[in-house]
């Protein structure tokens, strides 16, 4: 067979990096951008909330090797929910390039669950020209290692006793578990934040969670050599039977009225401390999961974008705002349905 030949009918590979809010996905890929091996990369993130933030931080690093239109953003949508109406589409447009990608990497929201994206790849449509190279989940070292994502053994006894016919699941624990019985690499990110006692915890949850035996890598800040993550050669379509999941009994019952986000403009002239104090009381008064935007501070040219996971807090100017971008600032915060309360949020934000 000629190698032009081949070049031809070979599949394109895709990554997918799933793994909870939070935890590092968009600074893996950005990492992985900044040094392809020489790949043409072709980027679509999926993000939870109308303020793009993930999709804005990798098309600043957009290159020849992943040029912008190479970046396609699907905001508000849980990608394992909208298949057919808006993935399938997405990689088409990919596809249809002048310059086709050589690798496509995908970027679930972390509300999503891996598997029902997985078996969209077995599609005919799909499954002729795209395989699934890997999927890649990212894990905060320090929060597994404090058990925020497992369900809580006492309340759950405590229900146990109430109720036999409880479900004793909890959406973070079923959500966290399906995204690492899904993966054919983990990575324990954020290893700087933990010593090795709490890294030994949250390897040991990880390898009880897993339902085959998997590598788990550690790293901080998402920082790792390009030639682990990509290449794996899993052909995870192939291989859905062992990478169980809790829906899958039934057609797909994922709701993400478990979780709610909403979007909080706050008020003019605060400083980047006053707003990391406000986000941090927020996680300490509110169960907040994540909270991430954009801030216009006084006599600064350039956005400020806050990231929060829990009481962590991030802050740095990113770019200049664009002449005819309205300086707002937004922040989009995510919770549990039911820990969303918007007045109480709202109350903490603007002071």
């Amino acid at each position: 067979m000629s190698n032009a030949f081949a070049a031809s009918v070979s599949k394109t590979p895709v990554t997918i990096i799933t793994g909870f809010l939070g935890s590092g996905k968009t600074t893996l890929i950005r990492n992985l951008m900044q040094n392809p091996q020489g790949l043409r990369l072709a980027v679509i993130v999926n993000e939870f909330g109308d303020v793009g933030v993930d999709g804005d931080i990798l098309k600043s690093c957009a290159d020849e090797n992943c040029p912008a239109d190479s970046i396609l953003e699907l905001a508000n949508g849980c990608l394992c929910c909208t298949v057919a109406d808006d993935f399938v589409p997405t990689i088409e447009a990919l596809m249809k390039l002048p310059q086709k990608p050589d690798h496509i990497v995908i970027e679930t929201s972390g509300l999503a669950l891996p598997k029902p994206l997985l078996k969209a790849f077995d599609w005919p449509d799909l499954r002729s020209r795209i395989t699934v190279d890997g999927v890649i989940a990212v894990a905060d070292a320090e929060a597994v290692a404090a058990g925020r994502f497992a369900a809580n053994p006492e309340a759950v006894e405590a229900q146990r006793l109430a109720d036999e016919g409880v479900d004793h699941e909890t959406p973070l624990s079923e959500l966290f578990e399906d995204q690492i019985s899904c993966a054919d690499l983990v990575i324990l990110n954020k290893a700087d934040l933990v010593d090795a006692d709490a890294m030994a915890r949250a390897r040991a949850v990880i390898e009880k969670e897993a339902p085959r035996p998997v590598p788990i890598l550690e790293a901080s800040e998402a920082r790792l050599d390009p030639r682990v993550l990509i290449g794996l050669d899993k052909a995870a379509e192939d291989d859905l039977a062992a990478r169980p999941s809790h829906h899958d009994d039934h057609d797909h019952e994922h709701d993400h009225e478990d979780f709610e986000s909403i979007i909080v403009t706050l008020p003019e002239g605060l400083s980047p401390d006053e707003i990391v104090a406000r986000v941090e009381r927020l996680a300490r008064e509110q169960n907040i999961l994540r909270v991430k935007g954009y801030v216009a501070v006084p006599g600064k040219p350039m956005r400020l974008l806050v990231q929060g996971v829990g009481a962590r807090v991030r802050t740095q100017f990113d770019r200049p705002w664009a002449p005819q971008e309205e300086r707002a600032s937004r922040l989009v915060v995510i919770a549990e349905h039911d820990h969303i309360n918007r007045t109480a949020i709202e109350s903490v934000l603007n002071g």
